[in-house]
């Protein structure tokens, strides 16, 4: 995308939607991502919006969204207010911000980040603060219009890591960290240990944690910083217990043992098992917030689950032939797809279209897919330059002996593959939440939002 603040600042008052998001993401790699003081100062110029709600923080290495999404959509069931903050977007940047499950309107993100700018100019201009980044600017829109629409709660996805994520200048009253592998190791730290020490960064003093982290030493690690904060720490698989009961291609029916209370029969619209994970992590954290008086009824929980809506997660789009849309980005993503592709769907064919992002480990993700499917589409998608060449992700492929194609444009990509497949084939595309939101608007185009 090209950058214009040139643009922005000679006509701030007319800017555009697109214009503002354009200037928006020029803004990526603009700040020290390392440190919060940028993101504190600003916040302290407009007034801390993010001391005017309450907050449950989420982070992990996947299962931060779905999570994310679970708890919002229950405390929304129970009449409150409800912010949710969650990254990438699949189609637009407003499904970024949302709140009560409405998108933040396109004219009210031009209107913040007119209000926002000349604060942002002038940080830009003290050597000692410098610019804010893409994420860091994108994360103070979100506090303040969930502090101006006086929100009850705010539901966070940490975007990396967690101590220096620009999201960490909260003080959540729940902290979930879903899980730990290794991610982003150019910046969070080359072993799983480094890594989970910096997730534990979102731990408060005298807060509470919720981790699915299946690893020991990793939990370990967050016992012993909930120590040192006089934190207290729930472990689904030990303190939280769940059974899946039944599932088909609507949904999944599971009991949980919880923290308060035992729920016999709960439903997600959600597929895999990991999803059954991701939502006795979020059951903990909503029932965690009875330790500050404020009890959320089973039977809330119960229906804010069965309304759960997390797109391009397993997304099923079509039937004859079964297309799949998931945003599986990483090797533990491939891995948790591969079997729910193997245990839950039945078909004569599988043919995987994918993209993978090239800082991603190909060779691990392509081992793990390779195991479901029987041929694959190449493609490459379009964001920021980001998408690995297909031909790298071919010699993948062709180590496993399967046939592929490479198709460069999305869209042609899965029209090829759908052309391949007779009604009993299943077309999974996945590999990347970028190739998921260009390949979905062939089914589900975006809201209208201003140009």
């Amino acid at each position: 995308m090209r950058n214009i603040s040139v643009t922005v600042r000679a006509k701030v008052d007319e800017l555009s939607y697109r214009e503002v998001t354009d200037w928006l993401f020029g803004r990526r790699r603009s700040s020290r991502i390392r440190e919060l003081m940028n993101i504190r100062h600003f916040l302290g110029q407009m007034g801390e919006p993010q001391k005017r709600f309450r907050s449950i923080h989420v982070t992990g290495t996947n299962g931060k969204g779905s999570t994310t999404a679970m708890v919002a959509s229950i405390l929304k069931a129970a009449g409150y207010r409800v912010g949710m903050f969650t990254s990438p977007h699949l189609s637009s940047f407003t499904e970024r911000i949302v709140v009560d499950g409405m998108q933040i309107p396109a004219e009210e993100v031009v209107r913040i980040v007119k209000e926002i700018k000349p604060v942002l100019d002038q940080m830009t201009e003290q050597p000692e603060l410098g610019p804010l980044g893409f994420f860091e600017t994108t994360t103070a829109i979100a506090f303040k219009y969930f502090a101006e629409r006086q929100v009850d709660f705010a539901v966070l996805e940490a975007g990396m890591g967690g101590k220096f994520d620009a999201t960490n200048v909260v003080h959540a009253l729940v902290s979930v960290i879903t899980n730990v592998s290794l991610e982003h190791t150019e910046t969070l730290g080359n072993t799983v240990l480094e890594i989970a020490r910096e997730k534990a960064g979102i731990i408060k003093d005298g807060g509470v944690l919720i981790t699915a982290t299946e690893d020991d030493n990793v939990f370990a690690l967050f016992k012993d910083v909930c120590s040192e904060k006089r934190s207290k720490i729930f472990r689904v698989g030990s303190d939280i217990r769940f059974r899946k009961l039944s599932s088909s291609l609507e949904g999944q029916s599971f009991q949980i043992n919880g923290l308060m209370s035992r729920f016999d029969r709960l439903f997600i619209p959600l597929l895999g098992d990991h999803q059954l994970l991701n939502a006795a992590s979020a059951v903990g954290a909503v029932e965690a917030l009875s330790f500050y008086d404020i009890p959320i009824p089973s039977k809330v929980i119960e229906e804010g689950l069965r309304r759960v809506s997390w797109p391009g997660r397993l997304e099923i789009v079509q039937r004859r032939p079964l297309v799949v849309l998931d945003c599986a980005k990483d090797t533990e993503g491939a891995r948790a797809l591969k079997e729910t592709l193997l245990k839950e769907f039945a078909c004569e064919r599988l043919i995987i279209v994918v993209s993978i992002s090239s800082d991603k480990n190909l060779s691990a993700m392509i081992d793990q897919l390779a195991e479901a499917a029987d041929q694959f589409i190449i493609t490459s998608h379009t964001v920021m330059g980001r998408a690995a060449d297909p031909s790298k992700i071919a010699k993948e492929v062709e180590r496993h002996s399967k046939p592929y194609e490479i198709v460069g444009d999305v869209k042609n990509a899965v029209r090829r593959a759908l052309e391949l497949a007779s009604d009993d084939d299943l077309i999974c595309v996945t590999g990347s939440v970028f190739l998921v939101g260009e390949a979905r608007r062939l089914w589900i185009e975006p809201r209208n939002l201003n140009s």
